[in-house]
C-alpha cells in the first residue's frame, strides 16, 4: 500500500513539474488527423490486437497526413511494467493498449488518461464501459475485445489417440465439468504417452476466470485469496492433473510457441484472441480446431482496451485513431484477422461477424460458435485492485511445480506469503 501511494506522488508530481495540463479532457499537442500537419502516431499493443499493417494502412490513406508507428510488446506483463514506469511522464505511445486484468489500477490513474469522447459510450457493451469509467464519470478506455472461450485441439493428435475429430463429437467428448475434461487428458495421455494440455498456468487462469470472487472480497476490497477455498480446490485440481497431463510449457515462452506447431500437446484453452497466435505461430500445421465447448459450462479469459496518455503529443489525433480503431465495422476485421472478439454491440449483430469462419481452424465457424461461447457466459469475476499483483504470482506458483523448483504445497506457501504482503 505505501509503494503504491509512494507511486502515485511520484507520478503527479512529474505531470506537475513537465506539464500544464489539464488532465481530464485536455489536449497535450499536435493535430487532427484531418488536418494538414504532419503527424507520427505510435500505438503500443502486445500479443495480437488484429491490426495488421495493411488494416493500419487503410487508415493512413485515409489519413495521408498521418503515420502509424506499431511497437507490439512480447507480452502483456512487459507491456504492463513499461506503461505503469511511464504514465503520466514520457515515454508512452500516444496509444496505449492494456489489458482488463490491469484496469483496477489503471483506474487509479484515470486522470491522466484523455476521456473517451461522451458520443461513443454507447458503442460498447454495458460491462465494458462500466469497468473503464472514473468516479467522475470519464470513461477512459476505448473497448477492444472480450475473451469467450472454447477449446482448441489438434485433430491429427486426437486421431492418433483414438478419439473423435470432428468439431461436435469433440464437443459431446469435452461436455461436462473440468473432471471431464481431465479425464478425457487420462485417454489421451494412457493411448500416446504425449501431453494433453500446455500448462498449469493456461488451465488454472481458465477456471479461475469462473469464480465470481476468487482474490478479493467486491464490498469491502479485503483480500481472501488465500482462505478462498475456491482458489485452493482450483490449484490442487490443476497440479494434480499437471503432473501426468501438461506439457509444462509456460504460455509466451519460446518453448511454448514452439509446441504450437511440434505437436507439444493437444489442447489449450481458447479465447478467440488466441486463435490468431496460434495461427501466427504454426502456420503450416493443418491439425487445429476448435470445439464449441468450455469445461465447466462456459468462460472470459481477457479482453482489453486503448488508452491515450492526456499528456501524449498528439492527443486529439490519437483520440481520432482510436476511435476508429474500436469502431464495429473495424473491430470485425481485427476479428477476422486475429480472432479477438468485438466488445461493440452494433459488431455483435453484424452478418460479417456472424457468417465468419476460419480457414486455418479447418473452416471452423468461428463467429457464430464465439458468439454462443459469449452467451454462455454467466460469472463475470470481480477484479480488484491487487488481482493482476494476486494472479500473476499464482501464476509464477504454477511454473515453480511444474519446472520442479518447489512442490505443490511449498509454492502454495510462498504464494500466500507473496499475497499476505499486499494487505
Amino acid at each position: 500500500m505505501k509503494s503504491r501511494a509512494l507511486r502515485r506522488a511520484a507520478v503527479v508530481a512529474a505531470v506537475a513539474s513537465t506539464s500544464a495540463l489539464v488532465l481530464a479532457g485536455c489536449s497535450g499537442g499536435g493535430g487532427s488527423a484531418s488536418g494538414d500537419g504532419e503527424i507520427t502516431l505510435p500505438i503500443a499493443t502486445f500479443n495480437d490486437f488484429g491490426y495488421t499493417d495493411a488494416l493500419l494502412q487503410e487508415y493512413m490513406d485515409a489519413h495521408p497526413n498521418v503515420k502509424i508507428v506499431h511497437n507490439k510488446a512480447a507480452t502483456s506483463n512487459e507491456a504492463r511494467e513499461n506503461y505503469f514506469q511511464k504514465l503520466g511522464k514520457t515515454g508512452l505511445a500516444d496509444i496505449e493498449a492494456i489489458e482488463v486484468d490491469w484496469l483496477p489500477e489503471v483506474m487509479e490513474y484515470a486522470d491522466l488518461l484523455a476521456p473517451v469522447p461522451e458520443d461513443l459510450k454507447s458503442r460498447w457493451l454495458d460491462y465494458k464501459v462500466e469497468a473503464a469509467t472514473s468516479p467522475e464519470g470519464n470513461l477512459v478506455g476505448y473497448g477492444t475485445d472480450i475473451g469467450p472461450e472454447g477449446v482448441c485441439y489438434r485433430s491429427d493428435l486426437f486421431a492418433a489417440a483414438g478419439l473423435p475429430t470432428d468439431r461436435e463429437e469433440v464437443a459431446q467428448l469435452l461436455q461436462g465439468d473440468w473432471s471431464t475434461y481431465f479425464a478425457v487428458g487420462d485417454q489421451y495421455v494412457a493411448a500416446t504417452g504425449k501431453a494433453f494440455f500446455d500448462s498449469a498456468g493456461g488451465t488454472y487462469q481458465g477456471a479461475i476466470n469462473q469464480v465470481e470472487a476468487a482474490y478479493e472480497d467486491p464490498d469491502t476490497g479485503e483480500i481472501i485469496a488465500t482462505s478462498n477455498p475456491e482458489v485452493k480446490e482450483i490449484y490442487d485440481e490443476v497440479l494434480q492433473a499437471s503432473a501426468t497431463q501438461s506439457a509444462h510449457l509456460g504460455q509466451w515462452s519460446d518453448d511454448w510457441f514452439a509446441g504450437l506447431s511440434n505437436g507439444a500437446f493437444a489442447t489449450m484453452l481458447c479465447p478467440g484472441w488466441m486463435l490468431g497466435v496460434i495461427e501466427g505461430n504454426a502456420p503450416d500445421v493443418t491439425g487445429w480446431d476448435i470445439a464449441n465447448v468450455f469445461p465447466g459450462g462456459a468462460g472470459n479469459w481477457g479482453g482489453s482496451y486503448l488508452t491515450v496518455p492526456a499528456n501524449g503529443a498528439n492527443v486529439e489525433a490519437a483520440q481520432e485513431l482510436a476511435d476508429w480503431l474500436t469502431d464495429p465495422e473495424t473491430q470485425v476485421k481485427a476479428f477476422e484477422n486475429a480472432g479477438t472478439f468485438p466488445s461493440q454491440t452494433e459488431a455483435l449483430e453484424a452478418d460479417a461477424l456472424l457468417s465468419s469462419t476460419n480457414a486455418y481452424f479447418n473452416d471452423a465457424p468461428v463467429g457464430e460458435m464465439l458468439s454462443e461461447r459469449a452467451q454462455a457466459v454467466e460469472v463475470s469475476p470481480y477484479k480488484g485492485t491487487f488481482y493482476f499483483q494476486i494472479n500473476d504470482a499464482m501464476q509464477k506458483a504454477l511454473t515453480r511445480v511444474e519446472d520442479g523448483t518447489q512442490d505443490a504445497a511449498s509454492s502454495w506457501q510462498q504464494w500466500a506469503t507473496e499475497v499476505d504482503a499486499l494487505s
